[in-house]
């Protein structure tokens, strides 16, 4: 029937079934051994991957049991997917991991590994344990056994030669021992000798509830009955269990009933991730974390780089400050794992990273990144056509291909093992296939029924990872199926008394909790960063300043235009943060369309100022993960209209990663845009863009819009400062059409030029965020007007007509799209009683609308108008000026006003 494969009950009781059929073996193998002769597997190591698709199993099904009476929030689940337990196996728990939403296995598997590193000295009994499941690598140490030379000849022949690192050998330090589960070294806080936990021993009184409705028996009680009365089968006599997976298992609970003690997202979601973990949470489903992978390895090489030449722990990084001066929190040679399934291979975003990856390995650059495919077949409802994904990824440039049954866990340990130590020895992207199957369909309301046939589903449930497991302990010999079905139970019955406890703990319970993490701001530490800048460059950074500059700073170089000014701020911050870089399309060798970021390259080399290819889902990504990686990226979108088909990057990835990690990980990053309108009709929408609402919609975005040169200097200081200090996404938008004007009233007046501060002079000019500039003409007691951006140059223009009538007028330049800074607009518009918001942007959807509804929320009473750009897009030439806001339009709309 067709229930008989698509309910977690029926799961459950076919996984008994199997268990209970499998044939006991003729003679019982020692769990040291290999699991067969020339597996790269021994007995004991397969049994703990079994125990972590066993608890990620249980985890599903009590994500259901939850989601039954409304306590759970999250029910899509891993089922299926439990082969990536060996893919975990297979990296170190030092390699950053990006990872799918159906990745309960692998990280099960990536929190015993990360506890076997950091546990305490066992007792004499659990080193006894250890020794005997360590033995193939305690020989490999010494005499080189051949059943090491098996496993990992590869990686043996890369540690002679320095290159890289034998996963196995402990005694380098460098990779996980990852037969030290059974040490004892168990993730539950409570336990551990002897691989039974504390609780095991202390909470009698929980097992004895479990008649009485509040403990689970087998585990796995759904729609809210337990399977039997029984007591859980208890372990089987072999070590290991459920006690290295506990605390995967219980941030995993937390994230399903949205507890606030959830240790990465704190109950904003249910994500995968954990700082000491190395598991970057992303609530992507469909490959947008994708690109920022590929910047991960692109920093994570380029920082290995610089370790090798030792520039970072010189005297340069003690210099910079902020992101510059930290270190990459993962090694030199550690590499990028990103998961993802293969409905996502056909998303833009996918193609973007795929295309990325091999461009740059193509043009000789290294990014050591290995995709993992997922395949199921399934994107919901939607089938991946027959050979469409390994046709699709095989035809990547520049990306070696592997493949694996994700049913087998000895043939993907050894797949995954081969491709992890392919990318890691040659620095190079790699994708690993793994073929799975989707167990009790893509979530808990997912009917499978309505699109898939009965003996679709009994063919997957043939394919069940876990039962291959299974099968092959058996089949070898070293565990009975009843002695697993004990495994089993006891697992259920500990992931469901962990269930009862979280269900208790606290949710979010107020929006200011909720937006604790979202996008710290710390004015005074990021006002001193930016004193210490201005002391550095003044002390111990003068000479390097100097000869930067070609010995001619550009506080000496007379009146700048804004292009200038931005060139040398970009200059400065290069060179006080270290770890900075510049990138994007042109800014290198051309230096910029617009030549603002001309000769920067020359002066810091390519390494730290390069061109990108032409995708700016791409760019972004690339300052995502270097950002991540711990360092400053600064990359260029040359157009604001190209923003927009990149712009989930910064909603989606980059705004959400304090947010989902509260704080644990983040991606500081000023993203300067050329943008806005008042090119004289040239090029039209493209190069003429004058929409900004995705940009203020974006919690937590910084954006600035520098109108003069004297404010774009110490504003792009200020976003540096704010992205080394807090973390903080900015995005600098640079008006093109005032990237080189240098009159303001009259032709060679000279008035829009400004002279760039020396350091001594920062601190006095700096800028905080969300705080505006107010120009006043005549009196100032008339009229205030509201303004940003070209609206700026324009409004004084107006300003200067209107004070000739006799009105004063106070100019205001917000400066600061996001936040907006609303006590400015308060006092400044309270102080004439009559306000004109001069709006560059759209009527509908313009910077306008804010700056009116914060009047209106903080109860102004005054007089308010508008003048907004048209509900149009721009068009090319002379008709530009039909749908963007002039100086002649300010004045008139000033004197109706006035004249109410």
């Amino acid at each position: 029937m067709l229930s008989d494969v698509t309910t977690p009950q029926d799961l459950d009781d076919r996984f008994r079934e199997t268990l209970a059929a499998l044939p006991a073996a003729q003679r019982r193998r020692d769990p040291a051994d290999p699991i067969t002769d020339d597996a790269p597997l021994t007995g004991a190591r397969l049994l703990e991957l079994f125990d972590a698709q066993v608890t990620s199993r249980q985890l599903d099904l009590a994500g259901r049991w939850l989601r039954s009476f409304g306590e759970g929030f999250y029910t899509i689940g891993s089922a299926g997917h439990e082969g990536n337990a060996a893919v975990a196996a297979a990296l170190r728990p030092t390699d950053p991991a990006l990872l799918h939403y159906r990745s309960g296995a692998f990280y099960c598997v990536r929190a015993a590994q990360a506890a076997a590193d950091t546990a305490p000295t066992e007792t004499p009994d659990a080193e006894r344990a250890a020794d005997r499941q360590q033995a193939t690598d305690r020989q490999q140490a010494t005499d080189g056994q051949q059943a090491a030379d098996r496993q990992q000849p590869a990686d043996r022949q890369q540690a002679d030669r320095g290159q890289a690192a034998d996963r196995d050998q402990a005694d380098r330090g460098q990779a996980v021992d990852r037969d030290q589960v059974d040490r004892g070294q168990a993730v539950d806080r409570d336990q551990v000798v002897d691989g039974k936990s504390a609780t095991d021993r202390g909470q009698a009184a929980d097992r004895d509830q479990a008649d009485r409705g509040q403990a689970a028996d087998r585990g796995q009680a759904i729609d809210g009955k337990p399977a039997t009365d029984a007591e859980p089968a208890g372990s089987a006599p072999l070590a290991g269990g459920f006690a290295p997976y506990a605390e995967a298992a219980r941030d995993v609970l937390r994230g399903m009933v949205a507890s606030s003690q959830e240790p990465i997202a704190g109950g904003r979601h249910k994500v995968f991730g954990r700082a000491d973990l190395n598991v970057v949470p992303t609530t992507s489903t469909i490959a947008s974390h994708l690109p920022r992978a590929v910047g991960m390895g692109l920093a994570v090489e380029r920082l290995r780089r610089l370790d090798s030449a030792g520039r970072r722990t010189g005297t340069e990084a003690r210099v910079g400050s902020g992101a510059g001066a930290a270190h990459a929190p993962w090694p030199s040679d550690g590499i990028v794992v990103c998961s993802f399934g293969d409905a996502s291979v056909n998303h833009a975003s996918a193609t973007a990273a795929f295309n990325t990856a091999g461009w740059y390995d193509h043009a000789g650059l290294r990014i050591p990144v290995l995709f993992v495919c997922e395949d199921n077949g399934l994107g919901i409802s939607v089938r991946s056509p027959q050979g469409w994904v390994e046709a699709t990824l095989r035809a990547r440039p520049g990306i070696r291909y592997f493949s694996a049954d994700g049913a087998d866990p000895v043939q993907t340990y050894a797949v995954a093992t081969e491709a992890a130590a392919w990318v890691r020895r040659h620095r190079r992207p790699a994708v690993l296939h793994l073929r799975t199957v989707r167990l009790m369909g893509h979530a808990g309301a997912d009917a499978e029924s309505a699109y898939r046939s009965a003996a679709e589903l009994s063919e997957d449930l043939a394919r069940d990872p876990v039962v291959a497991t299974a099968r092959l302990l058996v089949d070898a010999g070293v565990a009975s199926g009843e002695e697993l079905l004990g495994r089993y139970d006891e697992t259920g019955w500990q992931v469901r008394r962990l269930a009862e406890e979280v269900l208790g703990e606290p949710k979010l319970a107020s929006a200011a909790d909720v937006v604790a993490a979202l996008a710290p701001r710390r004015p005074v530490r990021v006002a001193r960063a930016v004193a210490d800048a201005a002391a550095r460059a003044s002390g111990p950074g003068a000479a390097a300043r100097e000869e930067a500059f070609g010995g001619k700073p550009p506080e000496l170089a007379g009146p700048l235009t804004l292009a200038q000014s931005i060139n040398a701020a970009l200059a400065d911050g290069l060179l006080d943060h270290p770890q900075m870089a510049v990138f994007g399309e042109d800014v290198a060798a051309k230096g910029g369309v617009y030549g603002v970021t001309k000769g920067l390259r020359d002066r810091f080399g390519a390494a730290r100022v390069f061109d990108t290819l032409l995708d700016e889902t791409s760019v972004l990504g690339l300052g995502l993960g270097a950002g991540l990686a711990g360092m400053l990226p600064v990359p260029e979108i040359q157009y604001l209209a190209y923003l927009h088909n990149a712009e989930d990057q910064l909603r989606g990835e980059a705004a959400t990663m304090q947010f989902f990690s509260r704080g644990a990980f983040r991606n500081p990053m000023v993203v300067r845009v050329a943008g806005l309108a008042y090119q004289e009709g040239f090029g039209g929408h493209f190069h003429n863009d004058n929409s900004v609402a995705v940009l203020r919609d974006v919690p937590g975005l910084v954006v600035a819009v520098p109108a003069r040169p004297d404010d774009a200097a110490p504003m792009l200081r200020t976003c540096l400062a704010s992205a080394a200090v807090d973390g903080s996404v900015c995005v600098f938008l640079e008006p093109i059409a005032l990237y080189h004007t240098r009159d303001l009233y009259a032709d060679g007046d000279g008035e829009w030029l400004a002279g760039y501060p020396e350091p001594g002079a920062w601190v006095a000019g700096h800028v905080p965020v969300g705080r505006a500039r107010v120009y006043q003409v005549g009196s100032a007691d008339d009229l205030t007007i509201i303004t940003f951006g070209n609206g700026v140059r324009m409004s004084l223009r107006a300003a200067a007509v209107l004070a000739e009538e006799g009105v004063g007028t106070r100019v205001v330049d917000l400066r600061w799209l996001a936040p907006l800074p609303v006590a400015d607009i308060i006092r400044e518009s309270s102080a004439t009683g009559r306000v004109l918001v001069v709006d560059e942007t759209r009527r509908s959807g313009g910077v306008g609308e804010g700056v009116i509804a914060a009047l209106v929320d903080a109860g102004y009473v005054g007089a308010a108008r508008r003048v907004a750009g048209v509900d149009s897009f721009v068009p090319l030439g002379p008709a530009a000026r039909q749908v963007l806001v002039s100086a002649e339009a300010i004045t008139d709309g000033a004197r109706t006003l006035l004249a109410r």
